[in-house]
């Protein structure tokens, strides 16, 4: 796990309350915290020579980098919660098999947007946990998972249920014990990126791109109760790979789950 070259700071409109969140963001991560004065963002980055400014403002945190920022945003989830709400289906949901109750150990955090609606579905009886190797990632999501308000109830209560975690997939499997969760899911970057997934390019250039290792996934066999599931491109060779002989995803659908049924 790796800490990228950053600093933090806050909006062009300094507030208390976001330069308290900026020093505590920076003091967990481990970074400097920068007044902002009148500079803007890449002047920052170039002067403190990082690739990375982590911004408090408005109540949220958010990444700067060359290309783009990364924040969260719970609207990623909102439709397909919402669609769950009213009795139609989501395709991980189904992949995943989840039910009230379940607990579901996320390997990927990313955005958030898978947590929410596992959560969603699991409810407030069952138990997501969502694990982020990127501690930048982890930072932004978290907070906002825990403190950005939601349209309604029910998405704000998904939120608030997802714990998350700082860690590696693998040394945090190796440390859980045995049949422990219900089912472990995997959604790394794809080894081959749909083109059309411009909105996960920030994410791209930040995410660890590290490929899923067989030895993973038999650890997360040994964690799982029910199921692994794997998301990828379709078109993926990885399902073969790491050995997922079952597919989950609609016929003309650029995204597949692999399912191992335990």
């Amino acid at each position: 796990m790796k800490m990228q070259k950053a600093i933090a700071t806050t909006g062009r409109k300094w507030s208390s309350a976001a330069e308290r969140l900026a020093r505590e963001a920076a003091a967990r991560l481990g970074i400097p915290y920068i007044e902002r004065g009148r500079q803007n963002l890449p002047e920052l980055r170039a002067e403190y020579a990082v690739d990375y400014v982590l911004v408090a403002k408005q109540g949220q945190l958010k990444i700067s980098m060359e290309g783009g920022e990364l924040f969260f945003h719970p609207n990623m989830a909102h439709l397909r919660v919402k669609n769950l709400r009213f009795g139609q289906g989501d395709r991980m949901v189904e992949a995943l098999g989840l039910q009230r109750g379940m607990s579901v150990l996320d390997c990927t955090l990313g955005l958030g947007a898978d947590a929410i609606v596992e959560s969603f579905a699991v409810g407030p009886e069952g138990s997501v946990v969502a694990l982020e190797s990127e501690p930048l990632i982890e930072a932004v999501i978290s907070y906002g998972l825990s403190h950005v308000l939601a349209e309604n109830w029910p998405m704000q209560e998904a939120m608030r249920g997802i714990r998350t975690a700082c860690a590696e997939a693998l040394p945090y499997l190796r440390e859980q014990p045995e049949d422990s969760v219900d089912v472990v899911y995997f959604d790394p970057m794809f080894r081959h990126p749909l083109k059309a997934s411009k909105g996960i390019d920030p994410l791209r250039a930040l995410a660890n791109p590290a490929p899923l290792t067989p030895e993973t996934v038999r650890e997360a066999c040994r964690v799982a109760r029910r199921r692994v599931v794997l998301k990828e491109n379709a078109r993926s060779l990885e399902f073969e790979r790491l050995g997922f002989p079952k597919l989950a995803g609609g016929r003309y659908s650029k995204i597949h789950y692999g399912v191992l049924e335990l």
